[in-house]
């Protein structure tokens, strides 16, 4: 894939940019200049009037210093340390303490939007909840993943409580803003948990990439679906862009059809309906054996009540109702040969249709022996 996002793609930040909102990005970036690509756009050549990211991202950043219990405060280790060659305005920080360095950027960026009446839009993408876990020192436990995990996920919440009180707390802002907090993924194995669903992250098992959304605008929301949880509603992270450009009354970008569906209404509770078209999946490139589980299938789809995973080839398909079967036990596949054969065609179709990733050619290289 290419080494970073065309900064000509539509972005949900430049049109609302060139609407007149402020824009700001605050956090994990992830899509151009990680680690060893020194060379790619900075963030505010994506429509973004400011920006505070870390290692994986171009422009100032915030870099990650590390502690365990009973080690050397003056000598703190330091994760990826050659990223200060990504962009001046380098600080290096507690990792435990980075979310709460983001917050602490946002608010002033909210602040000063508000004092000059101007609407803003904010990403605080924090990546505490991604391994390698560091919560503060006090609170590392036993020191296994999942405590570790816990008190990352603890401290976290305790840091953007810090925003969301700013918000809450301002009556102009609490009537008028919207919050989405979600993942981009399921949980890791032996951190997270995944409830009923099976698989863990960089699987296509429902376990991982069935994620969570919630929102928060009680000035905005429907007053009948406050504090209520909607298990109905299947959309997806690429509805996000269409429909919050719609919800802020902001036109498309002309020539541009999104691979999301606007769907406003689910989003504000006034509705359980559900995206119309079929969402498609492919699978980390590197990841055909992932967590004990070997040979891992290449390609979803999810049609309705249906989820077809399979091979690139359409092989070795799995058929699953999720309405009857969320935790994908019974494979359906031999019954309904009309919907594998439907489906498989269809996802193969729209694998085909993207740019081309590296998993058939690491499929096939024989695992080194260690």
């Amino acid at each position: 894939m290419a080494q970073w996002l065309d900064p000509k793609a539509p972005m949900l930040a430049r049109s609302l940019q060139q609407a007149g909102y402020a824009t700001g990005h605050f956090g994990k970036w992830h899509m151009g200049g990680q680690r060893n690509v020194a060379d790619a756009p900075a963030i505010t050549e994506y429509g973004f009037d400011e920006s505070l990211t870390n290692f994986e991202g171009m422009g100032p950043k915030l870099l990650p210093l590390t502690l365990k219990p009973g080690q050397d405060s003056d000598k703190p280790g330091k994760i990826w340390g050659d990223a200060e060659r990504l962009g001046k305005g380098v600080r290096w920080m507690q990792r435990s303490n980075i979310t709460e360095g983001f917050v602490e950027e946002a608010i002033p960026f909210i602040q000063k939007a508000k004092s000059a009446n101007k609407p803003f839009y904010v990403n605080l993408w924090p990546d505490d909840v991604h391994s390698p876990f560091w919560p503060p020192t006090a609170k590392w436990g036993d020191g296994s993943k999942r405590r570790l995990y816990l008190s990352v996920l603890e401290t976290m919440d305790e840091q953007l409580g810090k925003l969301f009180d700013f918000v809450r707390n301002d009556p102009k802002l609490a009537d008028n803003t919207l919050i989405l907090a979600c993942s981009d993924n399921g949980a890791e194995k032996g951190a997270g948990v995944s409830g009923p669903f099976r698989g863990f992250k960089t699987h296509l098992f429902e376990g991982g990439v069935r994620s969570s959304l919630v929102a928060w605008g009680p000035g905005l929301l429907a007053k009948k679906a406050i504090g209520s949880v909607n298990k109905k509603s299947v959309f997806s992270a690429v509805d996000l862009v269409p429909t919050l450009l719609d919800l802020a009354q902001i036109p498309h970008p002309k020539g541009i059809t999104y691979d999301g569906e606007s769907v406003p209404e689910i989003l504000l509770g006034q509705s359980k309906s559900s995206r119309k078209k079929d969402i498609f999946f492919r699978r980390p490139p590197d990841r055909d054996s992932f967590y004990g589980v070997k040979d891992l299938p290449d390609l979803a789809v999810r049609s309705g009540k249906w989820k077809l995973l399979c091979e690139y080839d359409g092989s070795a398909p799995l058929l699953y109702d999720l309405a009857k079967d969320r935790g994908e036990t019974k494979d359906l596949s031999e019954k309904h040969p009309e919907i594998v054969n439907r489906l498989s065609k269809a996802v193969i179709a729209w694998h085909q249709s993207m740019p081309p990733d590296n998993g058939p050619a690491l499929a096939s290289k024989p695992k080194k022996k260690k």
